[in-house]
């Protein structure tokens, strides 16, 4: 009879909920516990970890109720963690209230979840973990694209965000280890990027460079390898006309400008501590949106403490006449610690509600006229895989698209094309141009032409 001493392989089960930058570091914690088997079966999971957002109220419930639920199914000897932003910020709080969670932590011990869990014990480190080049992740969801995070905490106050306090103030890597991470993904197979974090624009002011993402793009340019790639998250009051100008005239970074403006009325801008004027606000989506290809997302809150009818009537306006690419909508909810959670000019939750909905169908009708403006023409996706809507669809991506949040194209050419009189296999993460057929709800169909 032959005896074996292997130990028998674990099993880890990990959601990540939340924003990017929290996948970031879910890849990170998967990175740590590379020998265990990932599952998408959270019953028979011998560790399951939920690396939650606490950014606003829906975020913080869902996290709830995932790790409750998660709970309710799980096998009695598996561990039960409880990992990020809701974590940190509430800790005294959820390990009295939540006896079935085995092992807290917070935003400092990522790279440490091995020995957390090995021991199992709960850990709150006073530092937010910042990434560097030296640390293995496992990238999840693409064969050939990452994230790559910025830094660390902000250095903003907006009246509505509790993000500084329990994420602290803006803490960068340096450029170096940025590009030492770049390379070593590039070399590992991928060559797609979207660089993130709280505040991009800001990137490397705390260290007295007030050109940080210029010079990132600068170095990034010089990487073989690098096919793609863009910036998330620009903030108003750090965003240069010479940065975009940067974005526009290089030849890897897509003309791709996520800008979260919030408000666009001058008392709800003063309000929301935005830190930057109307007119220069105008001056600067103006100048992203004149640039070649340009692809324009923003994120607005509805019903903030002080918003009047005329102020939401702006916005409205302002929507429509500026036809963002993308957009998202958020209800005001009072976070704790913040300065918006101390006014008195609250809204009423049905007409935050309303403002909301309101808001939500100007950007579905431009969102939809952005994607119409597609419809006959040529440009370069990513495909990703087959989809999920029909077998003999592929899905793929706009390469000036994020991954995910922007949309998705199906391919109809079932795994084929023509390239030179000959019938060619269409290969998972590679870059094709495309001609877009029609637009079927929100979905463009497009045929590979090269």
């Amino acid at each position: 009879m032959k005896f074996t001493t292997d130990k028998p392989t674990k099993s880890l089960h990990l959601v990540s909920l939340g924003c990017t930058k929290n996948l970031v570091d879910s890849e990170i914690m998967l990175g740590k516990l590379k020998e265990y088997e990932i599952t998408n079966d959270a019953s028979n999971a011998d560790v399951i970890i939920v690396n939650t957002c606490g950014f606003i109220d829906s975020a913080k419930e869902e996290s709830i109720n995932t790790i409750l639920n998660l709970h309710d199914e799980r096998k009695e000897e598996s561990v039960l963690v409880m990992a990020g932003c809701l974590s940190e910020r509430y800790k005294e709080e959820l390990q009295k209230e939540l006896p079935e969670i085995d092992i807290f932590t917070g935003v400092g011990d990522y790279d440490k979840i091995d020995t957390l869990v090995n021991e199992k014990r709960s850990a709150f480190t006073d530092e937010v973990f910042l990434l560097n080049e030296e640390n293995d992740r496992v990238i999840t969801g693409s064969s050939y694209h990452a994230y790559v995070k910025l830094s660390e905490g902000c250095n903003q106050s907006c009246s509505f965000c509790a993000i500084p306090s329990f994420k602290g103030k803006l803490h960068s890597r340096t450029l170096e280890s940025l590009v030492k991470e770049v390379k070593n993904l590039v070399s590992n197979g991928y060559s797609d990027f979207s660089f993130v974090s709280q505040d991009s624009s800001s990137f490397l002011r705390d260290l007295g460079i007030k050109d940080g993402l210029e010079q990132l793009i600068k170095e990034v340019e010089k990487i073989d390898g690098v096919k793609t790639a863009r910036i998330l998250y620009l903030y108003p009051s750090t965003t240069t006309l010479s940065l975009i100008d940067k974005i526009a005239d290089s030849k890897k970074f897509v003309n791709y400008f996520d800008m979260p403006l919030q408000h666009i009325t001058p008392s709800m801008l003063k309000i929301m501590k935005r830190g930057k004027g109307v007119e220069q606000l105008n001056e600067l989506m103006n100048h992203m949106k004149s640039k070649p290809n340009s692809f324009v997302r923003t994120t607005f809150i509805a019903g903030h403490p002080g918003e009047t009818q005329e102020d939401f009537e702006i916005l409205c306006k302002y929507l429509e006449e500026f036809k963002f690419d993308r957009a998202n909508v958020f209800s005001y909810s009072d976070e704790e610690g913040t300065s918006a959670a101390t006014l008195e000019e609250k809204i009423p939750q049905e007409l935050i509600d309303s403002r909301a909905e309101a808001l939500g169908e100007i950007i579905s009708k431009t969102t939809q006229e952005s994607l119409e403006k597609d419809v006959g023409k040529e440009f370069e996706v990513y495909i990703d895989g087959e989809s999920q809507e029909h077998e003999y669809l592929l899905s793929a991506r706009k390469t000036l698209w994020a991954p995910d949040i922007d949309g998705e194209i199906y391919i109809n050419d079932n795994e084929l094309f023509e390239e030179n009189g000959e019938q060619q296999q269409l290969k998972f993460g590679h870059k094709y141009t495309v001609k877009v057929t029609e637009l079927v709800g929100d979905k463009l169909l497009a045929t590979v032409i090269a």
